[in-house]
């Protein structure tokens, strides 16, 4: 069976493009910007109003998969970000290594880590728990990554982190708490709402775009360098595979317990690393550093997807 393109890949694509050509500029670029932000808190509200208490409770249990998952997110790839800067400026402009860097500073994605997790036949409960500890944590713990490892290129302050809070966390938890009320509404209005999800992040990635074109970011890359980043995130995506499966494996981990540990431990949040990053990083670089997650975040699910089927159990 043939498999078709993701429409999300090609709108993400189209939004850059549009963006680099024709960019937003003046008030309306400001007013896109304020949407933006109203459109992520949104965002994260319907995630939290998603999670489960029950599945919650369920993949709690598995602690050992959480710090697994939590230590190759916030401790093994920002070692590998780190790595990656040696590759400047040979093969990596310093500001494309500074976007790997991001990259793997970002907490873990949830809705296709629990997809692929769910075709492939593993673990669910664990993998919804798993995610959503990673963004969670991703919050608090990101920024101050990036304070750490990063200083030169941006400010970390009580305020920023203040302003994520405000827009990816307190809305996750105002989710939670009105899911009694809201739970059985969302999940049966999912299709519109995966709909204004992926139209949200296509709406953060036109306006850091727009902010790159107006800095005229665009004349300090070559098509050379664009490829060499996308020969580092596929490799970086290959090492965070066979990390994932191979570690695990020879932990003694469950298969079902693996799969849920391959996707959540490999595979990084576009709808989390964007809003974080437009406020730890101001200007027209925004959307050279972002480039690599979105490079990265569009490999995942191609590949993501490939692997699903291809561990999925055998029908009966």
């Amino acid at each position: 069976m043939r498999s078709r393109i993701d429409p999300f890949i090609v709108a993400l694509i189209a939004a850059a493009l549009l963006a680099s050509f024709v960019p937003a500029t003046g008030r309306a670029l400001d007013a896109l910007k304020i949407v933006s932000v109203v459109a992520i808190g949104l965002l994260f509200f319907l995630y939290g109003t998603r999670l489960s208490t029950s599945e919650t409770l369920a993949g709690l249990s598995h602690w050992r998969l959480h710090l697994f998952v939590l230590a190759t997110t916030f401790i093994a790839f920002p070692l590998a970000g780190l790595a990656a800067r040696l590759l400047e400026p040979s093969i990596l402009t310093p500001a494309l290594a500074s976007g790997v860097l991001l990259l793997c500073l970002v907490p873990t994605t949830v809705q296709s880590n629990v997809v692929y997790t769910r075709i492939a036949g593993g673990n669910v409960a664990a993998a919804v728990v798993s995610a959503s500890l990673s963004s969670i944590i991703g919050v608090f713990l990101t920024p101050a990554l990036v304070a750490l490892l990063m200083t030169a290129d941006a400010t970390v302050d009580a305020k920023s982190v203040l302003r994520i809070v405000l827009q990816i966390f307190a809305p996750f938890v105002a989710g939670q708490l009105l899911r009694p009320v809201l739970g059985a509404w969302v999940k049966r209005q999912e299709s519109p709402l995966k709909f204004f999800e992926r139209g949200s992040i296509v709406l953060v990635v036109f306006v850091a775009f727009s902010e790159g074109a107006e800095a005229h970011i665009w004349s300090t890359l070559s098509v050379w360098s664009v490829l060499a980043l996308a020969v580092v995130c596929a490799v970086l995506l290959a090492l965070a595979i066979g990390w994932t499966w191979g570690l695990s494996t020879a932990l003694g981990f469950s298969r079902t317990d693996r799969i849920a540990m391959l996707f959540c431990g490999s595979n990084k949040s576009l709808a989390s690393g964007l809003p974080i990053a437009s406020v730890l990083f101001s200007g027209g670089t925004l959307a050279i550093l972002v480039l690599p997650l979105m490079l990265y975040h569009q490999m995942q699910i191609i590949v993501g997807a490939m692997i699903a089927t291809r561990l999925a159990p055998d029908p009966d």
